[in-house]
């Protein structure tokens, strides 16, 4: 078995490296430590790109620019072969990168004040290198934080997300196998228990009380990305969470992961997309559709004995509603600061 130390290092390395590095150097940074086919998947407006060149200069090189200069405040890393395929290696970071926000980003006017841009980066390792990332950032968070209100009030709180209660997310050594599995099947049993009636069904979608205490402590930890929110127990769970998703939300079909993983007690994972559905009940407040539309999602969780007790959630939102027809970010300059 394989203890993901090298891999673990080298993803370490890459962000020593890539945090301390600004314009032309962003692109030899990625070069060393990425392959030849490199493939980047990011949130709206970033999307696909093939090659180090290409998420260079339409991700981070923007970015850099406008947080300046950047710190990386992890709060979950781990690393282990991914469950769907059995087969492939991936460390995963979860944290917020902080900056002072001092040039203008994606169309949001620059404060020069500090800024938390929350993130969540899967990285699959293959002979020494990075071959792929999957990278959701909270840009709605961003654009709170900068005075604007981009969307319709939202049913959890609004808050910047905090790292594990325990303070214990970064597994830099090597973990018991035994605690990894728990955390796996736990995490799998949860998804099997939600996705149940979604599979192609025309059921209830949702998970009823009972059911979500099988695998959820009672004070469960809930945090949503901007734009929904979190929230706290499973009652103000199904209240301000599942209640809306359920209600706004028809014909769910489930369609997996590209990636599943667990190490110790974390565990985590993220789909392209993990979910279709019909937005027939008017969900966040826009009109109701009967639009197929996707929904790509991370989920982060914490483990506490033998039920789930924290759970950080990044949902692409802003393609969620530009398949709607909501461009949020081209209204940026004209949202009102609040």
């Amino acid at each position: 078995m394989t203890d993901f130390q090298d891999s673990k290092s080298l993803v370490l390395q890459f962000y020593d490296a890539l945090d301390t590095a600004s314009g032309d150097d962003i692109n030899r940074v990625l070069d060393r430590y990425t392959a030849d086919d490199y493939h980047f998947r990011g949130m709206h407006p970033f999307y696909e790109q093939h090659g180090t060149d290409a998420v260079a200069d339409v991700f981070w090189k923007p970015l850099r620019k406008a947080l300046t200069p950047v710190q990386r405040r992890q709060d979950i890393f781990i690393a282990g072969i991914n469950d769907v395929d059995g087969e492939t290696e991936w460390v995963c970071s979860m944290g917020q990168l902080m900056g002072l926000f001092d040039h203008n980003w994606l169309g949001i006017q620059a404060t020069r004040k500090m800024v938390f841009l929350r993130y969540a980066e899967f990285n699959r390792i293959a002979d020494g290198k990075i071959a792929e990332t999957a990278l959701f950032c909270d840009i709605v968070s961003v654009m709170k934080q900068a005075g604007l209100s981009p969307l319709p009030l939202q049913t959890g709180a609004e808050l910047i997300v905090p790292g594990p209660r325990t303070h214990d997310g970064l597994l830099v050594d090597i973990q018991d196998p035994a605690e990894t599995t728990r955390t796996l099947n736990l995490v799998n049993q949860m998804i099997c228990d939600l996705a149940s009636d979604w599979r192609g069904s025309s059921g209830s979608k949702g998970s009823p009380t009972d059911e979500l205490r099988q695998t959820w402590h009672d004070d469960m930890i809930w945090f949503g990305p901007s734009g929904i929110g979190s929230t706290y127990t499973i009652d103000r769970y199904q209240q301000q969470h599942q209640g809306p998703f359920n209600q706004g939300l028809g014909n769910l079909h489930f369609h997996g992961h590209v990636c599943c993983f667990a190490e110790g007690k974390y565990g985590g994972f993220f789909g392209w997309p993990n979910l279709t559905m019909n937005p027939s009940g008017g969900f966040m407040g826009l009109p109701a559709s009967e639009k197929t539309v996707e929904m790509r999602v991370v989920d982060m969780y914490r483990r506490d004995g033998d039920k789930l007790a924290e759970n950080w959630i990044f949902i692409d939102l802003l393609y969620f509603l530009m398949q709607q027809g909501v461009d949020v970010l081209g209204r940026a300059e004209g949202i009102v600061r609040s």
